[in-house]
């Protein structure tokens, strides 16, 4: 095979531009999270716009009961890991919690390592608050998603996973993060647990792409924990449609193994040299 024809065999990369694209002809945009090459690798062949490398890792991998405990050095090797195993899909690595707050220099040096791990974006969490962290990155030619809405980092102060947006007040300040987000260069915004008609009259204000999760079906694109899509646990958010019994699977797989094992009937002649 000629390196012309490997190369028209390769998919094509989905890009920051292709965002923008998608929103301009009503394309609607996926991103599920991913935290490992092999399970990156099934969502790229699945045809998954964007994989996030989420800071959900310290819940959904390292059994947490919130994020704010992750390191940005998980979320490097976690990253890296996404990288090897993705040939399409737009890699977005989350900054963790107390790594790009303090300063805009903070967050470039944060950003920088995730970048160089092999994420094309990183996302961080705030709207007004971090416009200047968000400025910083793209001057320096790092990509940005924002992530407005009920934002994980700040749990504690919003007492609890909460909807936000609720009342013309809140949903001022929602709209205005949504727009700082924007102004300062971002090339999409995560909205998250936002009420469905907010989240589609930002979807309108704004010339960047929207991706939701529990915001209802007038974003631009849907993003969800890929343990939850795929019920790998027992519980879900009241927002998460599931897409396959992973988790019945699985436990099913290792039980016949279990007694498989334990009555001799595995292995066999079969399944040796």
């Amino acid at each position: 095979m000629t390196d012309s024809a490997k190369k028209t065999d390769r998919p094509r990369r989905v890009r920051i531009a292709h965002l923008l694209e998608a929103k301009t002809h009503g394309e609607p945009l996926t991103m599920l999270t991913a935290y490992d090459a092999m399970i990156a690798s099934i969502f790229d062949r699945a045809g998954v716009d964007m994989l996030l490398v989420g800071d959900s890792i310290g819940t959904t991998v390292f059994g947490e009961s919130n994020t704010l405990g992750v390191e940005l050095a998980d979320l490097v090797r976690a990253t890296a890991s996404v990288a090897k195993g993705t040939q399409r899909a737009l890699v977005v690595a989350d900054l963790p919690f107390g790594t790009y707050e303090t300063s805009p220099e903070q967050a470039f040096m944060s950003a920088a390592q995730l970048i160089k791990a092999g994420a094309h974006a990183v996302k961080l969490e705030g709207g007004v608050r971090i416009a200047e962290q968000i400025t910083q990155l793209v001057l320096h030619g790092i990509p940005v998603v924002g992530h407005v809405g009920f934002t994980p980092q700040s749990e504690n102060a919003l007492s609890g996973p909460r909807v936000q947006g609720r009342g013309d007040e809140a949903a001022d300040k929602v709209i205005e993060d949504a727009v700082a987000v924007q102004e300062a260069g971002a090339s999409a915004v995560v909205l998250e647990m936002v009420p469905a008609e907010l989240a589609s009259k930002i979807t309108s204000i704004l010339e960047i792409p929207t991706i939701g999760i529990g915001a209802g079906p007038g974003t631009d694109g849907q993003v969800l924990v890929w343990s939850d899509m795929a019920a790998l646990t027992d519980w879900q958010p009241s927002f998460v449609r599931v897409f396959g019994q992973i988790g019945a699977a699985l436990h099913d797989a290792a039980t016949d193994y279990v007694d498989a094992v334990k009555s001799g009937a595995f292995p066999t002649r079969e399944h040796s040299f």
